[in-house]
């Protein structure tokens, strides 16, 4: 462990390091994750572990993906998806997805579209040119979470199929696989069940990085989708952050209210 943050934190859900500003940003559920209470927000995090801004952003109701593209950070929030610039922590957009059932992670894309998982309707939104529509819907998408944009590669860490909306529980974990973003064509990098899989990062030589948020597990699985256990905790490992070149895993724990930096290689 390199280091460690848990004074005032709230349920956080998504560590995301911004590499233009050079800060980590963490959304803060604060309370249940589908409750529009509006004490939700975001912290702004030093590499070092310091706290530069606990309230950042605020008025928020149960924030969890974080990801930006020039300079806006982008928030999903239930059914709603906020765009932020960082520079000034001022909104600039706002986007009411009134048909979402719980919004989950999302992802951006080299041009800044933007992605977002609907993990109870299994559904994937884009917001292009300020316009959101379905990506991607269907049990084929395993009630999907996690998202990360690779390329032309849409990343997906599903939660599972036979999906129980009252208590997210699944009959089968979910599977690594990704989503053509020109065909959408589904190209699954693990085979078997894995995981009810949350955060998604690249591991800087081919491989992944992944959270499986009920078994509070962090995995490392390789393209050819061999997945090793390389970190076991209580439930509630959530959405991390990897910096490949520091070799530095930055993990929020929801239900322990910490967010821990730990010194990984991937595996050889």
């Amino acid at each position: 462990m390199r280091w460690q943050v848990s004074e005032g934190l709230a349920n956080p859900e998504s560590a995301y390091f911004d590499a233009d500003s050079g800060f980590l940003f963490l959304s803060h559920v604060n309370g249940p994750g589908g409750e529009a209470d509006g004490n939700g927000f975001i912290s702004k995090i030093s590499l070092k572990g310091k706290v530069i801004a606990q309230q950042w952003f605020t008025g928020l109701n149960a924030p969890k993906g974080l990801r930006s593209h020039n300079g806006t950070l982008w928030i999903s929030d239930i059914n709603t998806v906020i765009g932020v610039d960082i520079a000034s922590g001022k909104e600039t957009s706002r986007h009411v997805i009134d048909e979402a059932g719980f919004l989950n992670d999302l992802a951006t894309d080299e041009n800044g579209n933007v992605y977002i998982s609907d993990m109870k309707n299994s559904r994937i939104y884009r917001i292009a040119n300020q316009k959101v529509s379905i990506f991607a819907e269907g049990d084929h998408l395993e009630h999907p979470n996690g998202l990360l944009a690779v390329g032309d590669r849409l990343y997906c860490g599903g939660w599972g199929t036979g999906f129980n909306k009252e208590d997210f529980t699944t009959k089968e974990l979910g599977r690594f696989y990704y989503l053509d973003l020109n065909s959408k064509e589904q190209h699954f990098v693990t085979e078997e069940p894995t995981g009810h899989l949350d955060g998604i990062e690249i591991d800087g030589q081919g491989g992944f990085y992944l959270t499986d948020w009920i078994a509070g597990t962090v995995l490392h699985i390789c393209n050819a989708g061999h997945v090793h256990e390389i970190m076991k905790f209580e439930k509630g490992a959530a959405d991390l952050a990897y910096l490949p070149k520091k070799r530095l895993l930055i993990l929020p724990h929801m239900k322990d209210n910490t967010l821990t930096a730990y010194k990984v290689a991937p595996p050889k």
